[in-house]
């Protein structure tokens, strides 16, 4: 029976570390309640950390929850909190790893008041954030240098004018605006067509589509600023392929429509923050990074410069790089002719030590020294022969003296012993003659490997050796002085003769007509004689 805890399931779930385990729950809560707002009591509120966060939690008579207000968030809080106050906190949901816990990190605190329409804010939040308009992952990027700016607003108010006072301050852009009124029956409707509008633009219309969007209102009440919770704003926002920011009240103050834009200003001017860079500092970046540019070109070149100037000065001169291989060339060129030297010197040793074992005088003194050896051997064995047909003679004589007193039953026997000792004496002298003729047909064939390596052989193919006055062979014309006197042996005969003036060495010819040459006068080979 496999043990409960067998690494070896057959479950196939999904191994986590604790920390992994935690790490993900983490990253998957702060994803899904990146923002909230949640209403409850203050409880456990003992005033700031030292370190100026305060730690306390929200409750209502069913849960509680653990709430911090960092120490920058405190600071610009509207009123400090208090134990047992009603509130709407809003912030996002986070976790921490160590004691497996959740907390809410509080970026604006607000006192509860205005319960009905809280509600329903909280309500549509809900079902909105439901059906995925508030998702993080559809929201995009603001571009970072727009051409064109659309703005929907009140064309009468002061944010218009605050947005495009601070457009022209900074990078100023083509602005269109679209009118709309921010506050009343109908507004909802009319922002959520100038959003919708602004969509339909085609790229290459008259009038340019603009690069980003900016809705935008000043501060004011809960009810002042309904008209950017409606339902049907939050929904041109979040389906707006246009890139854009919400800017409606102050920054304390938050609609729907916060929630579904890719971008929240606290402030309209703050938005038109957002929406383009100052000209002035990147007119001032692009020149620091140009002047640093060709700075950090030239130190660049002056180092590789110098780094050239000193490698070539590490350089060797070509006489340095070609005088080592000079001086191994001339040593190998002078050590070239000794070495051919000796090499046909330990060649030529090596060939006269062969060819002392193959001189004409040598292979007749061996053939002398067998033909005795055999004469010799055929005498002893004639003698033995005789002594033993002698001694199978006498023997026989004996025996047949000594068998003539046999009876006559054994005269038989006698009679066919004798045939076969005659029998076995002629196979003996047979054995003996094909021996001797065996030992004859040896000496013959070396006798004709002996007048085949002959000299004579060669002289009577049309060659002739040519000798000094001590009567040894001249191998080279090197060898012969002027004036000296030579005999020049044919196959008919010797003449003498005397050297003249003149070059001795023959032109060279070239390996190949050289090789021919000794082919054409080489003696035909021979085969085996055996």
């Amino acid at each position: 029976m496999s043990s409960f805890f067998d690494s070896d399931s057959p479950s196939n779930l999904t191994e986590y570390s604790v920390s992994e385990l935690s790490g993900s729950i983490k990253r998957t809560v702060e994803q899904a309640f990146d923002q909230v707002r949640v209403r409850g009591e203050i409880s456990g509120y003992r005033g700031p950390h030292s370190s100026g966060h305060a730690y306390f939690s929200m409750k209502d008579d069913k849960a509680r929850i653990d709430a911090v207000i960092w120490k920058g968030t405190m600071s610009r809080l509207k009123f400090r909190p208090e134990e047992g106050m009603e509130v709407i906190a809003t912030g996002k949901i986070t976790t921490f790893p160590g004691s497996s816990k959740y907390q809410i990190v509080i970026e604006t605190l607000e006192p509860a008041g205005a319960g009905a329409l809280m509600a329903l804010i909280e309500e549509r939040k809900r079902k909105l954030g439901a059906e995925g308009l508030f998702d993080p992952a559809k929201k995009r990027p603001l571009p970072y240098m727009p051409r064109v700016i659309g703005v929907v607003t009140s064309p009468t108010g002061a944010v218009i004018r605050d947005i495009l006072h601070r457009i022209s301050d900074r990078f100023p852009v083509h602005v269109i605006v679209w009118p709309v009124r921010v506050q009343g029956e109908g507004s909802g409707n009319e922002v959520a067509a100038a959003i919708e509008g602004f969509n339909a633009f085609a790229a290459d219309g008259p009038i340019a589509r603009p690069d980003v969007l900016i809705v935008a209102r000043g501060g004011g009440s809960l009810e002042d600023l309904w008209s950017f919770n409606d339902e049907a704003v939050v929904r041109a926002a979040a389906a707006s392929r246009i890139p854009l920011i919400s800017a409606v009240g102050h920054e304390t103050d938050w609609t729907l429509i916060d929630y579904a834009s890719d971008q929240r200003a606290p402030t309209p001017t703050g938005a038109a923050e957002m929406a383009v860079p100052v000209k002035a500092d990147l007119e001032a970046s692009v020149s620091a990074l140009s002047a640093r540019l060709k700075a950090a070109v030239g130190r660049q070149m002056d180092n590789r410069r110098q780094t050239v100037r000193a490698l070539t000065r590490a350089l060797p001169s070509l006489d340095q790089l070609l005088a080592l291989p000079r001086r191994r060339f001339d040593e190998a060129s002078a050590g070239l002719g000794r070495g051919l030297q000796m090499n046909t010197a330990n060649k030529r040793r090596t060939f006269e030590r062969t060819a002392a074992h193959l001189r004409p005088d040598m292979l007749s003194n061996r053939i002398s020294e067998r033909r005795q050896k055999l004469a010799e051997r055929m005498v002893r064995a004639e003698r033995i022969v005789e002594r033993l047909i002698q001694r199978s003679a006498s023997r026989v004589s004996a025996a047949d003296a000594s068998l003539r007193t046999l009876p006559a039953r054994l005269l038989s026997q006698i009679q066919r012993s004798q045939d076969r000792l005659t029998g076995l004496s002629g196979r003996a002298d047979s054995a003996l003659l094909a021996d001797i003729r065996r030992r004859r047909s040896t000496v013959t064939a070396h006798d004709r490997i002996l007048q085949s390596l002959s000299y004579r052989n060669v002289l009577k193919r049309g060659y002739a050796l040519v000798r000094d006055d001590a009567g040894l062979p001249i191998k080279s014309a090197a060898a012969l002085a002027q004036n000296q006197a030579i005999a020049i042996e044919f196959a008919d005969g010797s003449i003498n003769a005397l050297t003249t003036e003149g070059d001795a060495s023959p032109p060279p010819q070239p390996v190949k007509r050289r090789a021919e040459k000794a082919m054409a006068t080489a003696p035909p080979k021979q085969g085996s004689l055996f």
